[in-house]
């Protein structure tokens, strides 16, 4: 089955979503975001999330459907996330995926929503090239990876060692009184502002921290640093210039993320870099990466934005490569895993 038509399904934190792919060709994507139920707490919380899927599983299938314009007999399978993520918003997508395969008679397959998250971009620029560089930037995650084969074949070269990118964008934004999601208001307003007029310090990248932890992220003390520096401006009677802040952070992290990605693909021998997750669709991340990526003759494949968050689709086609891979279908019996390892596709 050279290309399977494959309904997605994932609900791994504040996004319900169901995509539709026939190989590598994206039929549907459909979200319904429950962002707005979390702003006013400063983040995701958890109960809150699981009641927002089981609200949006059954209204969002259908408009998939009806947007991919097939019915349940046409497919050939159906993926779901089965970690990493809220236990709670996992167990309403892997339940709603377990009914469906029961009732349409078709192989379910529980896959990693990391994984899907570098693997979306198949559905732009095909097949990825084998070995390939994922680098991984999420609110939860950010991890440097060694893709051979996508569907069973990751090795995770380094992660974070406490706050991922996306977290330390939340808590400076939260710092800062900007609100909730902190990355997409930090990219804006740092567009206004000046990345150099504030030195941040970039965790890990010191001599001792690069040989212990050469492909390994820290932003906790960036996050600190960024709350001493507006703590000792306001202390000083000063304004905070808010617009620097925000470029001057985005810049440190921007950095490090993007020069240990060449440093990993170099060391490796990896020409081909896959820029994944939520954050990667950070303007700044997006754009420092493709100029270093450039400068050292690697080839960067960048989803469009849209298809970085959250999405069905990610799931879809990754369970479309797991089937043409001839990859065995999940039990049914496979529960959700909060902590699924990257290294495991396929529960």
């Amino acid at each position: 089955m050279s290309e399977p038509l494959v309904l997605g399904i994932e609900s791994s934190c504040d996004e319900t979503s169901v995509g539709v792919v026939r190989g590598t060709q994206l039929l549907a994507n459909e979200v319904a975001s429950s962002v707005d139920l979390h702003a006013r707490f400063g983040g995701v919380v958890p109960e809150v999330a699981s009641r927002a899927h089981l609200e949006a599983i059954v209204p969002t299938l259908q408009r998939a459907l009806d947007k991919a314009g097939v019915e349940p007999a046409d497919l050939d399978a159906i993926a779901v996330t089965a970690g990493p993520g809220l236990m709670g918003s996992l167990v309403v997508g892997v339940a709603a995926a377990k009914g469906l395969a029961l009732a349409w008679n078709k192989p379910l397959y529980g896959l990693n929503h990391l994984v899907g998250h570098v693997g979306v971009d198949m559905l732009e620029h095909g097949p990825l090239a084998q070995p390939s560089l994922g680098l991984l930037v999420s609110g939860g995650h950010t991890s440097l990876l060694r893709v051979g084969d996508i569907t069973g074949d990751i090795e995770e070269l380094g992660s974070t060692t406490d706050d991922a990118a996306g977290e330390a964008y939340d808590k400076v934004a939260r710092l800062l009184g900007l609100g909730y999601p902190g990355g997409p208001i930090i990219d804006k307003v740092a567009a206004e502002g000046d990345p150099s007029a504030i030195r941040f310090p970039r965790g890990l990248t010191s001599q001792k921290d690069m040989e212990r932890h050469r492909f390994d992220f820290s932003f906790s003390g960036l996050k600190t640093a960024v709350a001493r520096w507006v703590e000792q401006r306001e202390a000083e009677g000063k304004d905070v210039p808010v617009a620097d802040v925000c470029a001057s952070f985005q810049e440190a992290v921007a950095d490090v993320l993007t020069a240990k990605t060449v440093d990993a693909a170099r060391h490796f021998g990896v020409t081909e870099v896959i820029l994944g997750g939520g954050v990667a669709a950070n303007s700044r991340l997006r754009g420092l990466l493709e100029e270093r990526c450039q400068a050292n003759n690697l080839m960067l494949r960048r989803p469009r934005p849209g298809l970085c968050t959250d999405n069905g689709a990610m799931i879809a086609v990754l369970g479309a490569a797991v089937i043409v891979a001839g990859r065995a279908p999940s039990s049914l019996d496979f529960g959700a895993v909060s902590g699924l390892p990257v290294t495991q596709v396929v529960v």
